[in-house]
């Protein structure tokens, strides 16, 4: 019964078969093991699938099974590890990162969880006072919401930290920024200045710009800011990959600059790549230059590759930039602030599918994710009836992706599944967000953001990711948040029927993510024949309390 059930999911042959000595033995084999494999169950149809051994060869699966099975690959060279009983699954596949920005906080002003004006004015000094005259203050984190008197910093509130340093600080979400003076005047941001597409400068009553730059407006500070140096760069990307291995993740598929895939490249070479990256490409960028990079280095590298474009709809919820098809219930007169014209954007999304490539565009209100679904429509429409083969190599399998995807309508769930688009979200993103969310949304809306649940019941692929450096990279919490929607403390729930259960949750982090970039072949399961990217934990989080899955450890 047993053999026929693993047969039957095509588990291992070469298992459960006899191991003539001209079958390649085994580098290492774990034994001893709780290894949760991520296959389904073909009694429970949930991803449930244990063993307790495994071998590897290289840096693919042999076999999987029993000790007595796995031993069969045991040659004279072979090492034989002895887990102990520890929890071993598919290393964690992070849909949705951007490592170099994530890096770059680390060498900057963190202000991630301050908690009082006073308390973001103090760490901003502590910089200031180290600095060289003159030099740039660069930072991130900052989230007014988790202040007592929650109001948005100014320009003025800087200028009393220093006048002489320009300073320029991003929001905890990366949609909006606080500028001083001096950054303001270096970036010739004045009173005459016009609101740019995309964007918009607050002002004060008298029309000043009062140091806050929503979205496109933040462009024109960047550009007079001084560009990290090769060694800075690469510093930057060392410290998030750190990160990335002390959290179990062993892919990632990121947002980050060109400048950053050479490092990658680089690192690669070196033998010093310890993520699987697919690094993802602008969503703007003309057909020429796309194909010059994505030729630049080979899509068969599974250790590093370029991915998907990517684009922008909409801002973010925090922000109160992301567009929606109703206002804002605690701001009557704002929607949002869409990123294109409709007409514009179904050009372009059309011209870069039938080009071959996957898209996928950071939609996080429900107008943004309205916009995402029509051009998709559109593109898949023209794609089939050009018979263009989607970005994996196949006939109308495009896996065109929404990231995000916080504010949604049953009409649209319901479209995700007709589209066959991937609902790319964050988790994690519910335990910051549940504070405030239901006053941006009302009852109506909220009861339909975040919504895990719906999106499975109606049939549609999730991918889980972070969006590290806006939460932290750790999956850990997105798991929580999966399948709790209750804040740390658990003193908090928000919408309970949308959480979701620990085995569906691990899926959307490991096989769901490897689907969204086309590599369920190669990862997210502990199967022969895949990459044996997997971690041991110390503790099976399928079984323990949700409140323990947080303060799980990586072995």
């Amino acid at each position: 019964m047993r053999t026929a059930l693993i047969l039957a999911l095509g588990l291992a042959t070469n298992v459960l078969a006899q191991n003539p000595p001209d079958k390649p033995k085994a580098d290492l084999i774990f034994t001893h093991g709780n290894i949760y494999t991520g296959t389904v169950d073909a009694s429970s149809m949930v991803a449930g699938q244990r063993a307790d051994s495994i071998a590897i060869r290289g840096d693919r699966i042999l076999a999987v099974g029993t000790r007595d099975e796995v031993l069969k690959s045991k040659g004279p060279d072979t090492k034989v590890v002895d887990l102990g009983g520890r929890f071993v699954m598919p290393g964690f596949n992070d849909a949705h990162l951007h490592l170099a920005h994530a890096g770059q906080e680390k060498t900057s002003v963190d202000l991630t969880g301050v908690k009082t004006l006073d308390q973001f004015r103090e760490r901003i000094l502590a910089a200031v006072e180290k600095a060289e005259h003159g030099a740039w203050i660069l930072g991130a984190g900052w989230d007014e919401t988790l202040w007592p008197v929650k109001v948005v910093p100014t320009r003025w509130d800087l200028d009393e930290v220093s006048s002489g340093h320009p300073i320029y600080l991003d929001r905890v979400d990366g949609h909006i920024a606080v500028a001083n003076t001096r950054a303001l005047q270096l970036a010739s941001i004045t009173v005459a200045s016009k609101e740019p597409a995309g964007g918009k400068i607050d002002r004060d009553e008298a029309g000043t710009p009062n140091g806050i730059l929503r979205e496109t407006a933040r462009d024109a500070v960047r550009a007079v800011i001084p560009q990290l140096t090769h060694d800075q760069r690469r510093h930057a990307l060392e410290l998030a990959l750190a990160d990335l291995a002390s959290h179990g993740v062993t892919s990632a598929q990121d947002n980050s600059g060109w400048e950053d895939f050479q490092v990658y490249e680089e690192l690669e070479k070196e033998g010093k790549l310890t993520a699987r990256i697919s690094e993802w490409l602008p969503f703007n960028d003309t057909i020429a230059s796309l194909n010059k990079k994505r030729s630049s280095h080979p899509a068969s590298d599974n250790m590093l590759h370029t991915g998907m474009l990517k684009g922008f709809m909409d801002g973010s919820l925090g922000s109160k930039t992301a567009a929606l098809i109703e206002p804002y219930s605690d701001d009557p007169k704002n929607s949002g602030i869409p990123q294109y014209e409709v007409e514009k954007l179904s050009a372009m999304v059309k011209e870069r599918v039938l080009a071959g490539y996957q898209i996928g565009l950071h939609a996080i209100g429900d107008k943004g994710v309205q916009m995402a679904l029509d051009a998709f429509a559109e593109a898949e429409k023209a794609a089939k009836e050009g018979s263009v083969k989607g970005a994996g190599g196949a006939a109308s399998d495009y896996r065109l992706r929404i990231e995000h995807t916080q504010v949604t309508t049953p009409l649209q769930i319901a479209r995700f599944k007709e589209l066959k688009v991937i609902a790319s979200m964050q988790p994690s993103h519910l335990l910051t967000d549940m504070n405030w969310a239901e006053s941006r949304l009302g009852p109506q809306r909220a009861a339909h953001s975040y919504a895990w649940a719906e999106f499975l019941k109606r049939g549609a692929v999730l991918a889980f990711g972070t969006d590290y450096p806006v939460e932290p990279v750790t999956p850990f919490r997105g798991l929580y948040a999966a399948i709790t929607r209750q804040n740390e403390s658990g003193k908090k729930t928000y919408y309970p029927e949308q959480k979701i259960n620990i085995e569906q949750a691990l899926t959307a982090y490991t096989s769901g993510s490897a689907f969204a970039e086309f590599a369920e072949r190669q990862k997210g399961k502990l199967e022969p024949g895949m990459l044996a990217d997997l971690i041991v934990l110390d503790r099976d989080i399928t079984s323990v309390p949700p409140a323990r899955i947080l303060e799980t450890q990586v072995l």
